[in-house]
């Protein structure tokens, strides 16, 4: 499975994963997949080539490794974030919004992992790296489901489509909204009407 750190990975530790993870980090936030440097980030972690290997299988498996341990450190910090429970549209949205807000503002705070996230959703329609988006998406998938029922079950989403046609169409103006507010991050005081803005535009595409 692509983004598995081998087990032996896991055995180090804490301080020793951590700095190979701090190191990867830094040189695909400044420089992205495609032109980051094993080498680089062998010698600031301040280990083997032949270490790094028994560690990761290669470059792709340590960039998807260091993505999800990026997203799950936003996650677990900023979160949680339950499907919503409010009945009627408008608490449904309002309850996605601030989600929605919450992550901007702490990506806002955190530029490596938004330079890295940004790299990652622009890229992730390569071949190289189609893989572990698909694997993010699919752990996404039961919250995203979830949230799809409740919102058509309190007539916040349509029914007139099917659930994968909706998603789909969610999932791929999520990530160019994605992408391009990580690229034009807008300043604090006006963060909350852009991200009303893009909850808008959303809404626009799946509400009844």
């Amino acid at each position: 499975m692509v983004g598995m750190a081998r087990p032996r990975f896991h055995r180090l530790d804490e301080t020793q994963q951590q700095a190979i993870l701090d190191a990867a980090l830094t040189e695909f936030a400044a420089r992205g997949f495609a032109d980051a440097s094993l080498n680089r980030i062998i010698e600031s972690a301040g280990i083997s080539k032949g270490s790094m290997y028994y560690y990761f299988d290669g470059k792709e498996d340590l960039y998807a490794h260091v993505i999800r341990d990026r997203l799950e450190a936003v996650i677990e910090r900023d979160g949680p974030f339950p499907v919503p429970e409010e009945r009627d549209p408008e608490g449904f949205w309002t309850v996605l919004a601030g989600y929605y807000l919450r992550l901007m503002r702490a990506l806002m705070g955190d530029p490596q992992t938004a330079a890295l996230l940004r790299g990652w959703l622009a890229g992730a329609g390569t071949p190289s790296l189609g893989a572990a988006a698909r694997e993010a998406e699919q752990r996404m998938l039961p919250w995203l489901m979830q949230t799809l029922s409740t919102g058509q079950r309190i007539g916040a989403v349509r029914t007139d489509l099917a659930p994968e046609l909706i998603l789909g169409a969610v999932m791929g103006l999520g990530q160019a909204i994605d992408v391009w507010l990580i690229s034009n991050p807008p300043a604090d005081a006006v963060l909350e009407d852009a991200v009303s803005t893009v909850m808008d535009l959303i809404r626009r595409v799946v509400a009844p």
